[in-house]
C-alpha cells in the first residue's frame, strides 16, 4: 500500500517541493484525498485476515469514502485493482466500479466512468494496461481489454477491445 500510494503521490505533487507546498498540494487537491482513501480502505480489505477487526475498520473507511463521493464525485470501490502510479488530473463524475483492474501510471480524467458491461458470457468489467490516459467524459465498460500506452479521447465510448499504443475516440471509439 506504502509504495503505491507514495507513487501516486509524486504524480500528483512531483519532486523537489518544500514540506508547506506538498501539505499544501495534499489539502487542496481533491484526487489525492479519493486516491489515499482508495489505497487505504484496500488494503484492509486485502490485508486484514480477521473478519472483526476488517469490519470494524472498514465503517469509517466507507463513510469517509461515502463523504469523498457526495463532496468531490469520485466514487472509487475499495475492489478495484489499480496500479501504483495513479492520477485523478480533475475531480467530478467519476466512477471506477468493483471488478474494474487499472494498471500502472494510468490518468483519468473528470466525468469518467469504468465499469461492468454486457449480457450473459460477455458480462464483465475492463482491463486497462500501463500508462493510460482516459480523458474528460469517457465511458469505458463491458469484458474489454484496453492495451499499454493508450490514450482514450474527451467524451468517448469504448466498449470494445484497444490495442497497445492505439488512441481512440468517438461514439463508439474507433483507433
Amino acid at each position: 500500500m506504502f509504495d503505491n500510494l507514495k507513487w501516486d503521490l509524486r504524480r500528483h505533487i512531483g519532486l523537489g517541493m518544500s514540506a508547506p507546498r506538498i501539505i499544501e498540494r495534499i489539502v487542496f487537491t481533491p484526487g489525492i484525498w479519493a486516491t489515499i482513501i482508495y489505497r487505504v480502505g484496500s488494503w484492509v480489505q486485502y490485508n486484514i485476515a480477521n473478519p472483526l477487526i476488517r469490519k470494524l475498520m472498514m465503517f469509517p473507511l466507507r463513510i469517509v469514502q461515502l463523504v469523498i463521493c457526495f463532496h468531490i464525485g469520485i466514487d472509487i470501490s475499495f475492489n478495484a485493482k489499480i496500479g501504483r502510479g495513479f492520477y485523478i488530473g480533475h475531480f467530478g463524475g467519476i466512477v471506477v466500479s468493483s471488478k474494474v483492474s487499472l494498471g500502472e501510471f494510468c490518468n483519468i480524467s473528470q466525468g469518467v466512468t469504468i465499469g461492468e458491461g454486457g449480457r450473459g458470457e460477455n458480462r464483465g468489467a475492463p482491463i486497462i494496461g500501463d500508462k493510460v490516459y482516459i480523458g474528460p467524459g469517457a465511458k469505458i465498460f463491458g469484458k474489454i481489454i484496453i492495451g499499454n500506452n493508450v490514450a482514450i479521447g474527451a467524451n468517448a465510448v469504448v466498449d470494445k477491445d484497444v490495442p497497445e499504443n492505439a488512441v481512440v475516440g468517438g461514439v463508439p471509439a474507433k483507433v
